[in-house]
């Protein structure tokens, strides 16, 4: 039978995001000091931050193609060393004026500011102070730094986001975090870096209820469906562990004020829990979530442990070419994620499962019956610049159109959706793969060792102009 599913509400929101070291460049200009990310991608045939796509210095052209494009809402970063070199301190003049004229641009076009306050880029002087989120004085400092942009911003900005994909960071946290040499062998670190970081999620919703009248604030997690490899009740039991580990220990903070049962007592019974010192559950309970913004680009799939007893970390594809993924992620005695075979991936082996994005869309709403945002979404892929100054990605038209139908289909049934802001509005720097991986639907001419950063419009730009402007329902 076929459903005539509702459509989009009038006042949806659609938009695309970037983060700030990945776009920005000017790494070390008008006063920004280096982050942590500026850092770790300096890594041989990898371009750097102190270029990326340039949008420090060409953002009103920027802001021109998003209108052009019909873009309603952005999400950004905002670089916590730009206005902060420090860390702490005082604030740097010329970085609060860059978000201000920034802010100032996008409001004047008719778009919705959605910033989000930490995207990976520790700022470098507090990693060499104290190791970053490994000390607890992170959160101090993080505190001062949310408290300032937040007054500063209050009369701009409606939607804050605090902390990108916690999970991300947890899950990769040698490539997230500069982790110094003495702490690599000791697992529970990264979860009481996570600790730290719930702290600074609640201690920022705290400061947006606080200071923004009407203000709403929620973090970015990257989230995923897990499902079970087959139907025997082990992997399934597998898959009721992944999906607590890698899920519910993250949303049951924001939402519940609490860790996850099962993966607490995990993590205890095998030396990892963080320390949670007094009065910090009653602070997660405090800094509540008004919605959720999530990133979502793949699903998983998990299976009983079975006899394994070695731990492996989740790999990462780096060199672009079907099925050269390092490794899936296994903890012993709980579940073991492994590649999904029912579905095609990307070249960097990343599932491809736009029903996954309704199933988990209504899978969190029926949990904590919040507003949800998508505030990443996308499909990185080899581009290919035709002599004619041409990007024919219809492989990316493809997959948005499959996962904007999905956001429709849970919205039909329920689910209460804010935006859709897409990953990425323009090309930029991938944390793992440079200029290779593309995600924008503005191709940014450069490759890793520089170029002249022109824009062009790709394909999909063209196509999701034509759904904005029919607001989804042209979606051809």
């Amino acid at each position: 039978m076929a459903i005539n599913y509702r459509p989009f509400p009038k006042d949806f929101m659609w938009g695309a995001s970037t983060s700030a070291y990945q776009v920005e460049g000017a790494a070390e200009e008008d006063g920004k000091a280096l982050s942590q990310q500026d850092v770790i991608n300096r890594r041989p045939g990898v371009a750097d931050a102190s270029l990326a796509s340039d949008h420090y210095h060409r953002f009103k052209e920027d802001v021109a193609l998003m209108k052009e494009l019909g873009m309603t809402s952005y999400r950004f970063s905002i670089s916590w060393s730009r206005v902060f070199p420090q860390g702490s301190g005082e604030p740097n003049p010329k970085g609060v004026q860059f978000y201000h004229d920034l802010i100032d641009e996008l409001l004047a076009n008719g778009i919705t500011p959605i910033p989000t306050l930490y995207h990976y880029d520790m700022p470098l002087a507090l990693v060499e102070k104290y190791d970053g989120w490994i000390s607890r004085e992170s959160v101090k400092d993080f505190a001062h730094y949310a408290r300032f942009i937040i007054n500063e911003f209050k009369d701009k900005v409606k939607y804050w986001t605090t902390i990108n994909e916690q999970s991300i960071i947890v899950q990769f946290w040698t490539q997230k975090c500069l982790i110094p040499e003495k702490y690599l062998d000791d697992p529970q670190i990264r979860y009481q870096i996570n600790h730290h970081l719930n702290l600074a999620h609640a201690t920022a919703c705290k400061l947006v209820h606080e200071l923004v009248p009407g203000g709403m604030v929620g973090a970015a997690i990257n989230t995923a469906p897990i499902y079970a490899l087959t139907s025997k009740p082990e992997d399934a039991l597998g898959m009721l562990n992944a999906v607590d580990f890698r899920t519910l220990f993250y949303l049951d903070v924001y939402f519940k004020g609490e860790y996850s049962k099962a993966s607490m007592i995990y993590l205890e019974e095998h030396n990892m829990a963080p320390v949670i010192e007094e009065g910090d559950l009653d602070l997660f309970k405090e800094g509540y979530s008004d919605f959720l913004a999530f990133n979502y680009y793949s699903s998983d799939c998990a299976r009983s442990a079975g006899n394994a007893t070695e731990r492996t970390e989740q790999g990462v594809n780096w060199t672009g070419k079907k099925g050269e993924i390092e490794s899936y992620e296994t903890e012993p005695d709980f579940f073991q994620i492994v590649r999904n075979p029912a579905c095609d991936t990307t070249d960097w082996d990343w599932a491809i499962d736009p029903v996954g994005l309704e199933f988990i869309l209504r899978d969190i709403y029926a949990r904590y019956g919040k507003p949800l945002m998508i505030t990443e979404n996308g499909m990185g892929a080899y581009d290919a610049l035709t002599d004619d100054k041409k990007v024919h990605d219809s492989y990316r038209i493809d997959y948005l159109r499959a996962h904007i139908q999905a956001i429709q289909r849970a919205m039909h049934y329920g689910v209460e959706v804010l935006a859709y802001n897409p990953w990425s509005f323009m090309d930029l720097l991938s944390t793992s793969n440079g200029y290779k991986k593309r995600y924008g639907f503005v191709y940014v001419d450069r490759d890793e060792e520089g170029g002249s950063c022109e824009r062009i419009k790709k394909d999909s730009y063209y196509w999701y102009q034509k759904v904005i402007a029919t607001n989804g329902a042209d979606l051809d």
